[in-house]
């Protein structure tokens, strides 16, 4: 067991470790993440952080989950305030979107550890993949509900002869949709990646020479992305 160095409350150890950890991603990057560097944050022993993290692996996969689980929620809570509120879809998306920036401007390090370059040498393991699933559900959960309200326009033309679409992905939407939405599944993938693509412009400050008003651009941004779904978002005057 950890002693109680690290908090006086041994059960506590593992979250301390973590919040360590997070502080040293911020400083040095998830490359240069280490137990040994944890360890010496904390004052401890490397066999006593590795008593809850063996190896680096699991500690940038802890990591991972956290942010992926915390960033969730704030979209979660945020479509799920605006919903109880009455609102649309197009503006349960918008409050979703400007969650996940505040939650990303927040913590840039989390963010890009999840949505940055990949860690060199480190893959993925299967437990990531829920907490990972729950911001496209997010979305998922918006688009069925324009879709059923019909708040969606039909698309202008069909781009594709046979769909593009996992299993997987079906799931976590509930069903294919019918005509004429048959393509929504795979736009909808495109409205996420042009979320998180707008998102890293944003936060990484790639906009900044070119745009005045960077709130602005961003639910500007947002309401082009949902345009390949045919949702409209509604903005600020």
């Amino acid at each position: 067991m950890l002693s109680c160095s690290v908090s006086g409350m041994p059960d506590q150890a593992p979250q301390r470790i973590i919040q360590s950890a997070q502080k040293l991603l911020a400083e040095r990057g998830a490359a240069r993440l280490s137990l040994e560097a944890v360890a010496d944050e904390l004052s401890l022993s490397l066999g006593e952080v590795q008593d809850h993290y063996a190896t680096t692996h699991h500690l940038l996969t802890a990591l991972i989950i956290e942010a992926y689980d915390s960033s969730a929620a704030a979209m979660e809570e945020a479509d799920a305030a605006a919903e109880k509120q009455g609102k649309q879809p197009g503006e349960r998306l918008l409050a979703a979107a400007r969650a996940l920036r505040a939650w990303a401007q927040a913590d840039l390090a989390a963010f890009s550890l999840i949505y940055g370059s990949p860690v060199p040498g480190y893959d993925a393991p299967p437990e990531t993949v829920p907490p990972a699933s729950r911001t496209p559900a997010v979305l998922a959960r918006i688009v069925q509900a324009a879709l059923i309200s019909g708040a969606l326009r039909p698309p202008s033309r069909t781009l594709l002869s046979a769909p593009l679409i996992r299993d997987e992905a079906v799931a976590v939407f509930g069903q294919l949709p019918p005509a004429p939405y048959g393509e929504l599944l795979e736009r909808g993938i495109v409205l996420w990646s042009s979320l998180i693509g707008l998102l890293s412009f944003n936060v990484l400050s790639r906009t900044h020479d070119s745009v005045r008003d960077q709130d602005a651009f961003f639910d500007f941004g947002v309401a082009v992305a949902a345009e390949v779904i045919g949702l409209d978002v509604p903005l600020p005057d």
